[in-house]
């Protein structure tokens, strides 16, 4: 598949001369009255591809209104790109349908699969990090790339578990899925600092295997701390460690683009500036 070079995709999916830069938020339909008012220091957000794959309802209104006035990126949880079932072509055309009438900068999803044998999870799932299972991504994540006509670009997710097939490490996987499959990547760093602490590796490892060069977001959020292990929850403001490995992302990556989760006990907007507005400090300092 030969696809347009990077900074040509940008352009082509650029309205009005709008280009994402700093810390966005999650866009949530209880904030949206704020949002459209303006007064705030947020220059773009980030929508949940699955709520809007219905075009011509009122939630697609919605974001028409928001994507008027701001730059909007769409990140979706249905792709399932490690799954061993068909890809969903249903799915995948409303999905380039959506990204047609938006026409966000880029489209992400995550490394991993939600469904097998047609059964859905409703989580998102890690994957065995096999040559099989590198081949099988790649394969999928070009036919995605193909039907969208941009690059796909894909997320870590936090993990509990390791398969006893895996024979390279996540970091490796995921950067060589972005190679071969010539995607990018967004870089959770809540994330890494989640499934670090549960699988007993050093986040330093992790972000000195990814290639700058594939990194077209990052996100930040909050987890849980139970006993012995981290909880992935969203539902929460980023933790010190967090912020630090931000830190250490930001030097070795730039200033990426960052959107701040928070998808349980969603706080008020203002909360939410707030929170964004200690990563933008972060991110200038590293400027």
């Amino acid at each position: 598949m030969d696809l347009p070079s990077q900074g040509h995709l940008q352009q082509d999916h650029r309205r009005q001369g709008q280009v994402i830069e700093g810390v966005g938020l999650g866009l949530r339909p209880r904030h949206q009255a704020e949002i459209l008012a303006g007064d705030h220091d947020i220059g773009w957000f980030e929508a949940l591809s699955d709520n809007y794959l219905d075009t011509s309802g009122p939630p697609m209104r919605q974001l028409e209104r928001v994507r008027a006035r701001y730059p909007v990126v769409l990140h979706g949880v249905g792709l399932s790109i490690g799954s061993v079932d068909p890809l969903d072509h249903d799915y995948l055309d409303r999905l380039a349908r959506l990204a047609a009438a938006v026409q966000p900068e880029w489209v992400s999803d995550h490394m991993c699969f939600t469904h097998a044998g047609g059964r859905y999870s409703h989580d998102l799932l890690p994957l065995p990090y096999t040559p099989e299972a590198l081949r099988h991504c790649v394969q999928r994540i070009s036919v995605v790339q193909e039907r969208l006509g941009r690059r796909l670009v894909l997320e870590n997710v936090s993990s509990y578990l390791r398969y006893a097939d895996s024979c390279m490490s996540e970091w490796e996987f995921l950067a060589a899925v972005a190679d071969e499959a010539d995607c990018e990547i967004l870089l959770d760093v809540n994330n890494v600092a989640v499934s670090a602490h549960n699988h007993g590796f050093d986040p330093g490892d992790y972000l000195a295997a990814i290639p700058p060069e594939r990194v077209r977001q990052m996100h930040l959020a909050g987890y849980e701390q139970a006993e012995d292990h981290r909880l992935d929850t969203h539902g929460r403001a980023v933790q010190p460690d967090v912020w630090s490995l931000y830190e250490a992302a930001l030097a070795r990556f730039g200033p990426v683009p960052t959107s701040l989760e928070w998808d349980q006990d969603i706080p008020d907007f203002e909360t939410l500036c707030t929170e964004a507005a200690r990563a933008q400090e972060r991110m200038d300092a590293a400027r």
